[in-house]
C-alpha cells in the first residue's frame, strides 16, 4: 500500500495551495517557505505525471486534473484527520460540516435542526450555504444537500425530499384581489426568481393557461427575495412544498388555489464515499430522511 501513495508532505502542500488558491498563503498555513510549497507541488506533479496548477506569473489556478484530484484527496485527508482526532480525544464532540443550498437551509433545514441536536448532543453541526456544484466548492464538507440526483463521481447520493410548487401570496393581497381560479392571476404581479426562470411557464401550462398575461412581473436574482416580496404583499410567487408549509401554517402566506402542484427536482444528500461508514454522518442522513418523510405527510 505504501508504494502506491504519493509523498504525503507534497500532498499536504497541494491540498493547502488548492484550497487557499495561493502558494504563499499555503506556505504561511504550513509554516514553510513559498519555495518549499512550489518544490513539493512540482514533486507531486512529477510523481503523478500530470499538471495540477496553471502558473501565470505569481498567480496559480487549478487545472481540470487538479480539481478532480483535490476533490478526491480531501475526502481521504479528512478521514485521516477525523480518525486521528478521535484516537487522541475519544470523548470530544464530533463536528459535521453540512453544505446546503441557501433556500433549503433557511426555510426547511434550520427550523428542523434543533430536533436533531436534542437527539444527538454529541454532534456539533457547522452549516455552510452555497449554490455551487459540489465539484467546485472551495472548502471540504461531510454532507452536502443539492437538487438531484446529479453526476457526482466519488460520492454516495440519495434523494430524501420531494418538492412541488404552488402559487403563494400574502393574506392581505388575496383579500384585496381574490383568486378563485388560475385565470384570476391576470390581475396580479407574478414574482420571478432567476434561479427558477421557467417555473411560472411550467405551472401555467399545467394549469391550462399557457398564454396568460399578468398585470406585471417582478424579477429577482434569487428565490428567497421573491419569497420575501410575496410575504410583503408585492405579488404572487411559486412556493415549494413542503418547504413553505410552516409559513402557510403561521399565516404569513396562503395558497389561494389547491393546484395544480408542479413536481420539480427534489433534494439529495451527498457524502464522500470515504465517509460512508462514519456513524455521525449516517445518523444525520437517517434523520434527514425521517424528517423529510414526516414533513411530506403533514403537507
Amino acid at each position: 500500500m505504501s508504494q502506491s501513495l504519493p509523498p504525503l508532505n507534497a500532498l499536504r502542500a497541494f491540498e493547502a495551495a488548492a484550497r487557499l488558491g495561493s502558494f504563499s498563503t499555503a506556505a504561511d498555513e504550513l509554516f514553510v517557505t513559498h519555495g518549499a510549497i512550489s518544490k513539493q507541488i512540482k514533486q507531486l506533479e512529477a510523481w503523478l505525471g500530470v499538471t495540477l496548477f496553471e502558473r501565470t506569473g505569481r498567480r496559480v489556478k487549478l487545472t481540470d486534473s487538479g480539481w478532480r484530484y483535490l476533490v478526491q484527496i480531501q475526502d481521504g485527508l479528512d478521514l485521516i484527520a477525523n480518525a486521528t482526532a478521535e484516537v487522541m480525544q475519544p470523548n470530544r464532540q464530533r463536528r459535521l460540516v453540512v453544505n446546503s443550498t441557501p433556500t433549503l437551509a433557511m426555510h426547511w433545514l434550520l427550523p428542523h435542526l434543533p430536533e436533531f441536536q436534542r437527539s444527538h448532543p454529541e454532534i456539533e453541526l457547522r452549516m455552510v450555504t452555497s449554490d455551487r456544484d459540489i465539484s467546485r466548492l472551495d472548502t471540504p464538507f461531510d454532507i452536502a444537500i443539492r437538487r438531484g440526483p446529479g453526476d457526482w463521481p466519488g460520492y454516495i447520493v440519495k434523494p430524501f425530499l420531494n418538492e412541488s410548487e404552488l402559487p403563494l401570496c400574502s393574506p392581505a393581497l388575496l383579500e384585496r384581489l381574490p383568486i378563485r381560479e388560475p385565470a384570476d392571476l391576470a390581475r396580479h404581479t407574478l414574482l420571478i426568481a432567476d434561479t427558477r426562470p421557467t417555473a411560472w411557464q411550467r405551472w401555467q401550462t399545467l394549469a391550462g393557461i399557457p398564454d396568460l398575461k399578468p398585470a406585471a412581473t417582478q424579477q429577482f436574482d434569487h428565490f428567497y427575495l421573491a419569497l420575501q416580496a410575496a410575504i410583503d404583499g408585492w405579488g404572487i410567487t411559486l412556493g415549494p412544498l413542503p418547504m413553505m408549509q410552516a409559513k402557510i401554517a403561521s399565516g404569513m402566506l396562503v395558497a389561494p388555489l389547491p393546484g395544480p402542484q408542479v413536481s420539480v427536482r427534489g433534494y439529495c444528500w451527498i457524502i464522500p464515499r470515504a465517509l460512508m461508514n462514519d456513524p455521525a454522518i449516517t445518523s444525520f442522513c437517517e434523520w434527514l430522511e425521517a424528517d423529510a418523510s414526516q414533513s411530506v405527510s403533514h403537507a
